[in-house]
């Protein structure tokens, strides 16, 4: 059972408890001022002040292929103000009007092997659409996991948690400052939302027992529910929505896996709107020619980050491309992605190394 099913199994024993009293609304509001609030609960977006049973109209989802941040587990949410709908778009975020909040917080269980006990909220950020765009704020949160507070300038904490085979991890979390949500969130030099797009929306969702959200059945396809709800306008059925592959399933083909993984973590910033679009690489899962995916493809400004190899990647040889080079590193000023992780994703470049090793010496079109 997921993180998000449990604490929603929680969420319905809460609702029936104030069943007699209308639940308060979002403080739609106030997540519109310019001045941020000072703690996360103050925008009412969740029933308890621990931020465990989301508030009426806000939805919990998932993606296919989540970007990977130290392996925290993350729980996400949207809020779309009452009487509004968000639209479909065929590629890139879904649009979003303004109010709209998209809510994700990182936690940790304190063992992987038991992932719903002893699990400690670290942060929560907010991407709210504003009148003149998109605001990230990012919220901390205390160690009695009471409260979260908001923390422009960012902070650093020891994590330490133990993995799905027993072994004991300590990460050097960070939580990002203002400009960092900025650098990874920039579409054309403007903040934007990087996760729910449609193909990363496609999937089915686990309703059950949320509550609010149970409609005739446990589990929905996530594009079918919001359209059903008037959440979403626009969309077509879900067998016309491409769907972005689930990089950890082992059923999918090698290649929709690895091109799902580099869209999801490093196609933010390496696309032609991007962050990155000088390098002319670029890993969104819309690229299709072979020289811009990094095959074959020389560094435009060769440094230390490309470990002395001569292409991003090199069919057949993970050892001989940067992109695996860079991907492994943790060396500031080399790794990739620059923000986000301070540790290597072993799983992400074993699957990424692959991808490499299986390639012809031409690059084979999805």
């Amino acid at each position: 059972m997921s993180l998000l099913r449990v604490l929603a199994v929680a969420a319905v024993g809460l609702l029936a408890l104030t069943a007699a009293s209308p639940p308060a609304p979002v403080a739609a509001d106030l997540l519109l001022t310019e001045t941020p609030a000072q703690t996360l609960d103050a925008y009412g977006l969740f029933k308890d002040a621990g931020a465990r049973h989301p508030a009426a109209g806000v939805v919990p989802y998932d993606l296919n292929t989540p970007l990977f941040s130290d392996y925290a587990e993350k729980l996400r949410y949207v809020f779309v103000p009452p009487g509004q709908k968000v639209r479909y778009v065929e590629k890139g975020a879904l649009d979003f009007p303004v109010g709209s909040t998209l809510i994700k917080t990182f936690a940790y269980p304190a063992d992987f092997r038991r992932p719903n006990e002893n699990v400690r909220f670290v942060e929560t950020r907010l991407l709210i659409r504003k009148a003149n765009g998109w605001v990230a704020q990012t919220y901390v949160w205390n160690a009695e996991q009471t409260k979260a507070t908001l923390k422009r300038a960012g902070a650093r904490m020891d994590i330490s948690f133990i993995d799905v085979h027993g072994q004991t991890h300590t990460v050097d979390y960070a939580v990002p400052n203002t400009n960092q949500c900025k650098e990874c969130h920039s579409l054309d030099k403007q903040v934007a939302p990087i996760g729910p797009k449609a193909r990363n929306l496609n999937r089915e969702f686990d309703y059950s027992a949320k509550g609010d959200f149970r409609d005739n059945g446990d589990k929905a396809n996530q594009i079918t529910r919001w359209t059903k709800i008037g959440l979403l306008e626009g969309a077509p059925p879900p067998a016309r929505i491409p769907t972005t592959a689930r990089w950890a399933d082992p059923k999918a083909p090698l290649e929709a896996r690895a091109r799902a993984y580099l869209d999801a973590n490093c196609a933010h910033c390496h696309n032609p709107r991007g962050m990155a679009s000088n390098s002319g690489l670029f890993l969104d899962l819309e690229e299709t020619r072979a020289n811009h995916l990094g095959v074959g493809k020389n560094p435009v400004a060769a440094g230390r980050g490309a470990g002395g190899l001569a292409v991003s990647i090199k069919p057949g040889d993970p050892d001989a491309s940067i992109l695996a080079y860079r991907m492994a590193s943790k060396e500031p000023g080399v790794m990739m992605p620059e923000l986000g992780r301070s540790v290597t994703h072993r799983e992400g470049v074993e699957l990424v190394r692959a991808y490499i090793a299986g390639m012809k010496t031409h690059f084979p079109p999805l």
